[in-house]
């Protein structure tokens, strides 16, 4: 798409606050896009060439939603900390290692998908924003789910498909968490804590894919007790 192209998104953009600019083959900003930052409130820069984030994201505070996904990134900006209002962040599908500690700021967050990246250590900087509800991991490098996960308060926890083999019985204290999705990592039976299924609120435990029988799951004490709280969650939803 050439500029002429690029200038129509821009001039709806300014209307409508909203710019998507996703398959455009991009691998840096567009100069012009630095001057819809007092206006913007999302953002789409999916399927591009983007190896980087400039600083100058932190410019675009008013920001809501950010969709970085299906690009090259091998990091994301310390300046995304200064997204005050940043409700979702979606920057699935590229190659990023870790995140940095200045997320801890974004106190709005309510989604960030991270899946499909090449991240080892288990995210902690999202412990302690009360209202993110989904994060999702899947598709990474994860091999432990540690102690300080209690920080968590998402209701909706995705980890398939990661190599984890220890998981911290204190997940079971997150307060919020409903869905913990689990499936094809690298768990033995006996690294399923039974905390989770006697002393927790999780409701849907997906385990499917793991180094055991689902059958043999079921026979775990305090598994009578999980299918009680899953079987009250179903009968909510019908």
């Amino acid at each position: 798409m050439g500029n002429s192209g690029l200038k129509q998104h821009y001039e709806t953009a300014k209307k409508t606050g909203t710019l998507k600019l996703s398959q455009h083959k991009l691998d840096e900003f567009p100069q012009n896009l630095r001057a819809l930052a007092p206006l913007l409130r999302t953002l789409d820069l999916s399927e591009n060439k983007f190896t980087a984030l400039p600083n100058e994201i932190g410019d675009f505070t008013l920001l809501k939603q950010l969709t970085i996904s299906h690009n090259r990134l091998t990091g994301l900006p310390d300046t995304l900390g200064a997204l005050a209002k940043l409700e979702g962040l979606n920057c699935a599908a590229n190659q990023i290692r870790s995140i940095p500690s200045s997320l801890a700021k974004l106190n709005h967050l309510k989604q960030v998908n991270l899946s499909d990246n090449q991240i080892c250590d288990f995210p902690l900087v999202f412990c302690g924003l009360k209202h993110l509800d989904v994060l999702d991991l899947s598709k990474n490098r994860l091999t432990i789910v540690p102690d300080a996960v209690t920080g968590l308060h998402v209701t909706e926890l995705n980890l398939n498909q990661n190599q984890i083999a220890t998981i911290s019985e204190k997940l079971a204290e997150c307060p919020r968490l409903k869905t913990l999705r689990l499936e094809e990592n690298c768990l033995q039976l006996s690294s399923v804590p039974l905390r989770i299924l006697k002393d927790s609120k999780i409701s849907v435990l997906a385990l499917e894919g793991n180094l055991f029988e689902m059958k043999q799951f079921a026979n775990l004490d305090g598994y009578d007790t999980y299918m009680e709280r899953y079987t009250a969650v179903k009968k909510k939803m019908y």
